[in-house]
């Protein structure tokens, strides 16, 4: 080419169009224009540019590239423009999803190999050698980063080619490998031997075969595509410890939230971090915006066999960047970034990320660095999950800063790090004036160790000093970064436990505290001491709407807990002795309540965060006591549970509901899928399945409409039984779903041992989204890991738009909350199946009927 030609880059992302800039710039053969969506480009080509080719980046959400394309069409001097499309290196190879006016197509990994060559071929300019990256049109879509790929005939299913990749995983030559049948590489499970599928197929579990007779287990995706008229199968194999890849990165996200904020908890984070996501390198950096001095190292992982001289921060442009605010991220071809940071290189990393620490006012407070000398097993997982614990180390810098500020003002106690007593109270009053404002419900929690005196009087007071130290960490540690933890005074501790939904989340938090401090505290001397506590709980405005009865209340519910033994929590209540009495008469009306017709069924519809159509419901119980009106289910379930009468409770909500739905199931034709929960005690139950069977025969309704939900706060162990009870009532194919996601410990243990067909997010995460930064990373990852593991997700206490909108933009299948519906008697709910159905045989679209 003698004149440059023009080439329109577009690419949402800065560093993908850096990357595209780069590669065709380093050519010299092109005059390049840079947009990063429709709009910017609209304004470039307004003013009439000279443009041979576009190159467009499709990764992500597609939406905007495609209005690109369709802009470029619709503009009558570039209506005839070439389009090159660039994948996101997850795209499997296809080009089904893409607009049929794009020309060719490739990956991003493949960029500075492929980009010119495949540009200069796209306009019909002659390929040199030098721009020449390789022999074949497809090959480009066996790169490492592409996964391991063959292609076949498909007349003889014979390969004919195979990726990189997929030759290092046989073990073998290509050679030996072209021209073998495909049935001697995989063979299907659950399909007679020999044979393959003759069409497409996705995640096919399999065995393959590799060329030393071993074998390994994972999933095939079978595509067709036409390559040079002849008919193909692509092959793409992805082993199965990609998912073991994903369970240790959840595992990772529900350890470190307990880890301690302090620089010991910060370093304890960064070594699980990277035993978690099998890192050979990770480095977490401060650098405090006020503090005109050096970025200051807080911890480093190194897991290389060689000794490195480590550079200083200002030799570490990488490092600079991220505490510029700037992510650098790249996982498939980390070497590209080594002439612009030389610890790439003298790492010998192939995955790195450079990630800035940001609070929520957007300071940067510091740097995370983590990098991997072998390619990532799987980056979709990688990625996302070092985000989290990105978000993790920002919370833990943000609390180091506030205490380095607090200290400095007299406002944090001097020996444990946490707020004072002037400072706690200075923090209710302003948590008091916004709940009254938005009318938020919150917890104040008054925590006194048991026997302390005796502990500084016979072991000293330095021994005791260690103890309120470590009380106090552990207190840090059993609540959200959102909570305020103070020593108000010698050995006594205040919370804030804030956006509490229902009384239940802060009383599992107390539970959870008192469990805490039973373990084992370890001394300097090497010893050991048992430590036990007591703690007082008061709601805000239930209990009282000022901070000085708030405290005085939660005051009293703490002595309450010590003359009960100690080692326990209570609830503050005016009359201890009339609310037991109210607990023993409500316990004898509910006995009579089911005999008396005054159990409810409600039900809350369940849609599809896409088009927000209802696909499924759960059924709540509800009690209307004649006298009492209604009873909330928060106060009569425990009761129920504590007396075994929710055996027969639990039966008439199955019976009643799964009836209910079968009416529904004739009238509408929906097959709506029917949410009930199952409690601890059923679960005990040896004729739990019978019943369930029972039920499900006499109703007439599908098993596959009936979805059983288990909470996570049932222990396997407590419930023997429970893993042989929930295969049973899954092969009678009801579905299986874990409620309460995320709240309990048992998380990934519930994934992995029970037949789990989806997961619900629990509400208290759900609603701290735009509140709280670690629950939104907690809610993103969950998602992802959940899909990797091919569970559903639906996500409880949906409430406002930027719920919508936060889930839907991560992949979140279904919603459930107020923001679509309130439980419905089962009257209102038939309505509103009826309004439904009225709106579609309209013509209308049903989005938004619920």
């Amino acid at each position: 080419m003698t004149d440059a030609t023009g080439v329109l880059i577009v690419a949402a992302q800065r560093e993908r169009r850096r990357r595209l800039f780069d590669a065709l710039d380093g050519h010299g053969g092109f005059a390049i224009l840079s947009a990063r969506d429709t709009a910017q480009a609209d304004a470039l080509l307004s003013e009439e540019p000279s443009i041979t080719l576009a190159v467009v980046l499709f990764e992500g959400d597609t939406g905007d590239a495609r209005a690109c394309c369709e802009l470029l069409r619709s503009i009558s001097s570039y209506a005839r423009v070439p389009i090159l499309a660039v994948l996101g290196d997850d795209e499997i190879l296809g080009q089904a999803g893409l607009p049929d006016f794009v020309a060719d197509w490739m990956h991003v990994a493949n960029v500075p190999r492929e980009l010119v060559p495949r540009a200069l071929k796209v306009i019909g300019a002659p390929v040199t050698a030098s721009a020449a990256g390789v022999g074949r049109d497809y090959r480009f879509a066996f790169d490492r980063a592409s996964g391991d790929w063959c292609l076949a005939r498909a007349d003889n299913m014979r390969i004919v080619d195979a990726g990189a990749s997929f030759l290092d995983r046989w073990g073998g030559s290509e050679t030996d490998l072209v021209g073998r049948p495909l049935q001697e590489i995989f063979r299907l499970r659950d399909v007679p031997s020999g044979t393959l599928p003759t069409s497409e197929w996705q995640a096919t579990a399999c065995t393959w075969r590799h060329a030393d007779g071993s074998l390994e287990a994972g999933e095939l995706d079978v595509r067709r595509i036409v390559h040079g008229g002849e008919r193909m199968l692509a092959i793409a194999f992805r082993g199965d410890r990609r998912y073991a890849c994903a369970s240790r990165a959840l595992s990772m996200l529900a350890a470190i939230q307990a880890c301690p904020s302090d620089d010991e908890g910060i370093a304890q984070t960064a070594a699980m971090v990277a035993d978690a996501l099998e890192l050979d390198f990770v480095e977490v950096w401060a650098a405090l915006p006020e503090e005109d001095t050096s970025p200051q190292l807080l911890t480093r992982v190194w897991h290389g066999d060689t000794v490195v001289a480590w550079p200083d921060a200002a030799a570490q442009p990488l490092l600079l960047l991220a505490l510029g605010g700037e992510a650098a991220v790249d996982l498939s071809d980390a070497a590209r970034l080594a002439p612009a940071d030389p610890l790439i290189g003298l790492l010998g990393l192939h995955a790195f990320a450079g990630l800035p620490l940001i609070d929520e006012r957007q300071v940067v407070l510091g740097a995370f660095l983590a990098g991997k000398r072998g390619l990532p097993t799987e980056s979709r997982v990688l990625e996302p999950a070092l985000r989290a614990a990105a978000s993790r180390f920002a919370a833990a810098l943000e609390l180091r800063r506030a205490r380095e500020q607090g200290r400095a003002k007299g406002l944090l106690d001097a020996l444990t790090g946490l707020p004072n007593r002037l400072l706690f109270n200075d923090r209710l009053d302003t948590t008091i004036r916004e709940a009254q404002r938005t009318g938020e419900c919150f917890a104040v929690l008054f925590v006194d160790l048991d026997r302390f005196k005796s502990i500084n009087d016979s072991l000293g007071h330095s021994i005791g000093d260690q103890v309120l130290t470590a009380v106090a960490r552990r207190l840090r540690a059993s609540v959200r970064a959102s909570d305020t933890v103070a020593r108000y005074a010698g050995d006594e501790f205040t919370l804030i436990l804030r956006h509490i939904i229902k009384r239940d989340d802060v009383l599992r938090i107390a539970e959870k505290i008192v469990q805490v401090m039973e373990g084992p505290l370890s001394l300097d001397d090497g010893s050991e001491l048992q430590i036990t506590i007591s703690i007082g709980v008061s709601f805000f405005p239930d209990d009282a709407t000022d901070g000085e009865h708030l405290l005085r209340h939660a005051d009293e519910a703490m002595y309450g807990a010590k003359s009960l033994g100690r080692n326990n929590f209570q609830i503050y209540a005016q009359n201890s002795d009339l609310s037991q009495q109210q607990h023993v008469a409500l316990k004898a009306k509910l006995r009579h309540a089911e005999r008396n017709n005054e159990l409810r069924v409600f039900y809350q519809p369940q849609v599809d965060a896409v088009t927000e159509d209802i696909v499924g419901m759960e059924a709540l119980v509800r009690w209307e006591h004649p006298e009492l009106g209604t009873i909330s289910p928060a106060f009569f379930i425990p009761l129920a549970e504590a007396s075994g009468l929710i055996v027969s409770i639990g039966e008439w909500v199955l019976r009643t509901a799964c009836a209910q739905a079968h009416v529904w199931e004739r009238m509408f034709g929906l097959k709506l899928r029917l949410g009930v929960n199952l409690s601890a005690v059923q679960l005990m139950q040896q004729n739990l399945v019978s019943m369930v069977a029972n039920a499900l025969n006499d109703t007439g309704l599908d098993p596959s409409c009936l979805e059983l939900e288990v909470t996570e706060s049932i222990s396997v162990k407590t419930v023997p039984n429970l893993v042989e009870n929930l295969d049973a009532l899954h092969a009678l194919g009801c579905r299986i779903a874990i409620d309460d996601f995320g709240t309990g410990a048992a998380s990934l243990d519930y994934l992995r041992r029970l037949p789990a067909d989806r997961i619900k997010i629990d509400q208290s995460f759900v609603r701290n989204i735009g509140v709280d930064p670690d629950d939104e990373a907690i809610v993103r990852a969950t998602i992802e890991m959940a899909h990797r593991l091919k569970r559903g997700v639906v996500a409880e206490g949906v409430e406002i738009e930027q719920h919508l909108e936060f889930l839907r933009a991560n992949g979140c299948d279904e919603l459930q909350g107020y923001l679509f519906c309130r439980p419905l008697p089962q009257a209102t709910f038939e309505k509103l199946l009826a309004e439904r159905e009225r709106v579609l045989l309209s013509g209308l679209s049903p989005v938004g009927s619920a």
